[in-house]
């Protein structure tokens, strides 16, 4: 009797702990169990949902065109007709050793150092001046900004008016100092057509530096400007000291996106001098159309393009794995051994 009373006492309060919650039963688990599994689910249909649209246009405007681009590369083929004449790696070989190709590819890495050397410091010097409190500095930021926003196709004809020789404006405002620019044009010099591409691509994004740099200052905190002014530290050695280095990723970042937009340059070039004259601004991407409209050599111009995305590719990882990666919150930088 006193076994049969303790084990009804334990039933009883076995039942009272699992209605209190104390104890979760069998049942109650597997109910759990349910309902975890059933909100996986409706949250990897959810995703799937959002996600398939934009993976849908990636793979049908960003991979299936790179795939096509490899599989023309490998054929002589003129835009028409069946893919029949395979030529394997010929058109590759052809590419890499036409001397229009490596000129172009010379001027596009110059491209890409020179817009580094010639924005990067006004663009910062410009933003670092903007963000102190001053008169005006709403209209200024416009006006630096208005620029990077018109479109290259416009941007290109109106320089290229301004730029003609003898009559256009920067001749006439020349000749009115008493400087003769070359007979044939800045743009139609091969001494000077490269460089004066780069004066006007420097107009056209500066504008796009100054604001970035300008929100990477919002980030910096004032109170340090303030320990260094209160320091005895003048304004400019806090800008270099403190803020400059706070701006750093901020900084390689731009340098990342400049980088890979002058490997793409086209729009410009081809409006203003068409790669000439004498093939002297020539890019990658102009040297790729032309061979595909012009000459219809659709197998050599699929084969620049693909050389031109395994370079801008590779100088991408590149900068990501040794520059772009220090500015990762998990980045630990590698100790040096200390030998003993």
């Amino acid at each position: 009797m006193t076994t049969a009373s303790s084990i009804d006492a334990m039933s009883a309060t076995t039942r009272s702990a699992e209605h209190t919650g104390d104890v979760e039963s069998p049942v109650a688990g597997r109910g759990n169990d349910r309902r975890k599994s059933s909100d996986k689910r409706r949250m990897a249909i959810e995703a799937t949902i959002f996600i398939a649209p934009a993976l849908l246009i990636f793979l049908f405007f960003v991979v299936w065109p790179i795939i096509r681009a490899v599989q023309f590369s490998l054929y002589k083929w003129k835009g028409f007709g069946p893919l029949v004449d395979f030529v394997g790696f010929q058109n590759y070989i052809t590419v890499l050793s036409n001397e229009v190709f490596q000129g172009a590819l010379g001027h596009n890495l110059f491209i890409v150092v020179v817009s580094v050397l010639m924005q990067l410091p006004l663009g910062l010097g410009i933003a670092l001046l903007l963000n102190r409190k001053m008169w005006g500095r709403g209209l200024l930021r416009t006006i630096v900004f208005v620029p990077y926003i018109l479109a290259e196709v416009i941007v290109s004809v109106v320089w290229f008016q301004l730029l003609q020789p003898k009559y256009g404006a920067i001749d006439t405002i020349l000749a009115s100092i008493g400087i003769s620019g070359p007979a044939q044009g800045f743009l139609g010099d091969p001494k000077y057509a490269l460089w004066t591409v780069m004066v006007v691509l420097t107009w056209k994004y500066l504008g796009f530096a100054v604001i970035l740099f300008l929100a990477g200052l919002q980030g910096v905190p004032e109170e340090l400007n303030e320990a260094a002014q209160i320091d005895g530290a003048s304004w400019w050695q806090t800008q270099f000291r403190v803020t400059i280095p706070l701006l750093g990723p901020t900084l390689r970042t731009w340098i990342f996106l400049s980088m890979v937009g002058s490997l793409q340059l086209f729009d410009m070039v081809w409006i203003m001098t068409k790669g000439g004259p004498a093939n002297s601004t020539t890019t990658m991407v102009t040297f790729l159309i032309t061979e595909g409209t012009k000459r219809s050599n659709f197998g050599i111009a699929s084969a620049a393009s693909v050389i031109l995305f395994v370079i801008a590719l590779v100088l991408a990882l590149v900068y990501q794995r040794f520059v772009l990666r220090r500015d990762n919150p998990d980045f630990e930088p590698r100790k040096k051994k200390v030998q003993r």
